[in-house]
């Protein structure tokens, strides 16, 4: 090997180090934005919520040393002050990174005061996530023992049979996690007619992705039609898990699919696989629960003062869930 090629090979494996590193500091930040987020909680105006969760991200990742750019965020440069498409952060030193975040993924539950709120972010090395729109998206999603036995072009009653194979299971033991919309009855209808389990969930599905590859939570598949920015996030965090994902987005005007192209998708109706969406595996995921949910539970105040947090954080190499407590003080 030459010493040009040494010395990338070198940088290579630096610039992997440097991201990897970065986990720890975006806990603070999702745990912080979870934090800042719970006065609002059943409040009525997710907008303030939304405001104050975005506000505690901008903040604390900018104080990280890293040269990073938003892209998947709540909007264009034009809509700030949200986390918006391009908006750059950090403090312009350290590894180059992509990211995908929001920080209050379910802003109408916490208003309501509802279960399954989160503030998540999904970072991956520069130029490597999908650059996705704010538009619609198929879903399909399995953990790690299902993995490479999904395919988003046949049936779902196709999908359930390779599955329950790979997981040993019949076709009766499958949990099939899926939105409640009426978009979603055609797809309720194959999971009862072979006599599967459906879980229903409103809102939310990047949780449900998550699920398929954890035990625990007793969730087999995530399919539906969901937003296409939470695709991208899910499959950073099932990337990470060794589970799988595919997507194909759904444009539903000329202007839609012209933005798709824009963003570099040739085909705007190209079926993507998990590598198509997060093409390194020099990547993670966190997320801090804002209200209690299957993954998570929310942030609450103890009797002491301190605010506790439920957080998961998920690398190609260790995956945590960490319970934390924090001075309000010092935050």
């Amino acid at each position: 090997m030459s010493r040009r090629a040494k010395t990338l090979s070198r940088l290579n494996i630096e610039q992997k180090e440097c991201i990897q590193s970065l986990a720890d500091e975006f806990l603070t930040v999702a745990q912080k934005a979870a934090i800042g987020v719970y006065p609002w909680i059943g409040k009525g105006n997710k907008n303030e919520a939304d405001g104050a969760g975005t506000e505690a991200m901008r903040n604390e990742m900018n104080c990280i040393n890293m040269n990073a750019v938003i892209v998947i965020g709540e909007g264009e440069m034009d809509e700030a002050p949200m986390l918006y498409i391009g908006e750059k952060l950090g403090t312009g030193n350290g590894p180059q990174v992509d990211i995908a975040v929001d920080p209050v993924e379910g802003t109408t539950l916490v208003a309501k005061g509802q279960d399954n709120s989160l503030a998540v972010i999904a970072v991956s090395e520069q130029g490597t996530l999908l650059h996705a729109p704010d538009m619609y998206m198929e879903k399909i999603a399995v953990g790690p023992r299902a993995r490479g036995c999904i395919d988003i072009n046949v049936s779902l009653t196709e999908n359930m049979q390779s599955v329950a194979k790979a997981l040993g299971k019949d076709m009766s033991e499958l949990t099939v996690m899926i939105q409640d919309r009426p978009r979603h009855d055609h797809l309720m209808k194959q999971v009862f007619e072979v006599g599967a389990k459906v879980r229903l969930f409103s809102d939310v599905d990047i949780t449900g992705a998550i699920a398929t590859a954890i035990d625990e939570l007793d969730v087999d598949i995530l399919v539906g039609t969901g937003g296409a920015p939470e695709g991208v996030i899910a499959a950073v965090a099932l990337k990470c898990l060794g589970g799988d994902f595919q997507g194909r987005l759904i444009p539903e005007t000329e202007e839609e699919s012209e933005r798709c192209v824009k963003m570099g998708l040739a085909d705007p109706h190209a079926v993507l696989t998990i590598n198509d969406i997060v093409k390194s595996d020099d990547c993670f995921f966190a997320a801090t629960g804002i209200t209690d949910g299957p993954l998570l539970k929310g942030v609450y105040k103890k009797e002491n003062g301190k605010m506790a947090t439920h957080s998961f954080v998920v690398t190609t190499r260790y995956s945590q869930f960490i319970e934390a407590q924090h001075d309000v003080l010092y935050i």
